[in-house]
């Protein structure tokens, strides 16, 4: 039985949001992840005559739309990395690294899965820069088997392969993923979170440096792509903010970023305060354990920010 052209576009629309964590998922860039989610839509749009509910759910294939597309945008692409993902840290400050300005950095995701009904653990930064060192098809058979928790035989049917295949790709896929994701850190409560989120953009409001600092871990990182350079360990922080956070330099505000506590950063420039940066932090029981601020301003209006704050 098919369905009508005004059906099919109300029933599916509900969808467009999980289906954009998804293709995010796979491509490590929120960009390229809107723009094949568009492309799954207007597919799926073309050929809506030809879907029939007694085969699949709607659902299923809208993902088998968005994982073609996908995994054909992915071929001969690299993956996009993270800093800390290309080279080890920078021993001084102003040290210079080589740059390819063409490098497709891994992107952030505005706002929390929850509304998907998914862990924040499955889109945080460092999950989805793991994800990315995997071949496509192996990244695809995870993110539907541990994430959307789908059935081995419903993935080999979305790919095209055997649920033998499937299981064999996945096992790979955790063992590889295992050796590349940080062991999990205590987090606190939810309250203890946001206070400290609320602290770490008072400091960079006040330009309180000690401030910041005492929010850090002793083995903190702090990366910020596109620039190489990443610094590891509280004092190659401290030294690399001292110069930059001071009085009235920054406006900034509290913003969901992977799911994690994160801030809108915007540095005073020529009299307007624009924007700079996205902060997500790792916050843990002993305190900040890791900063990823993409200073990629572009980004801003993907979270729905201004370009300027007041």
């Amino acid at each position: 039985m098919t369905v009508p052209p005004t059906d099919f576009a109300e029933r599916a629309d509900p969808y467009r949001r999980e289906l954009l964590a998804y293709c995010y998922r796979l491509l490590g860039s929120i960009h390229d992840a809107e723009d094949l989610v568009q492309e799954t839509y207007l597919r799926a749009w073309r050929a809506h005559s030809d879907f029939d509910e007694r085969r699949a759910s709607l659902r299923t294939w809208l993902y088998r739309i968005a994982t073609n597309a996908c995994l054909t945008a992915l071929e001969g692409r690299g993956r996009r990395p993270l800093p800390s993902g290309l080279a080890g840290p920078v021993s001084a400050v102003g040290e210079q690294l080589d740059w390819d300005a063409e490098t497709p950095w891994l992107q952030p995701f505005p706002g929390d899965p929850a509304t998907l009904a998914e862990s924040r653990e499955s889109i945080r930064i460092a999950f989805v820069a793991a994800l990315q060192h995997l071949p496509a098809r192996q990244r695809a058979v995870l993110i539907l088997r541990d994430v959307l928790a789908w059935r081995a035989a419903e993935v080999a049917a979305l790919l095209d392969t055997t649920t033998a295949g499937v299981n064999s790709a996945l096992q790979r896929a955790r063992t590889q993923l295992a050796e590349l994701t940080p062991a999990e850190v205590a987090e606190p409560p939810e309250a203890e979170r946001r206070a400290v989120l609320e602290r770490y953009v008072a400091a960079f409001i006040d330009g309180d440096v000690a401030g910041l600092a005492a929010l850090l871990r002793d083995d903190v990182t702090m990366e910020m792509p596109p620039y190489p350079m990443w610094f590891s360990g509280i004092d190659a922080v401290r030294r690399f903010l001292e110069p930059r956070v001071r009085p009235g330099r920054w406006r900034a505000q509290q913003v969901l970023v992977n799911g994690e506590p994160g801030m809108a950063g915007y540095v005073l420039r020529d009299g307007v305060y624009r924007a700079h940066a996205l902060h997500t932090l790792t916050i843990t029981k002993t305190g900040i354990a890791a900063i990823c601020a993409f200073q990629e301003p572009a980004l801003f209006g993907t979270f729905g920010l201004p370009q300027a704050a007041s």
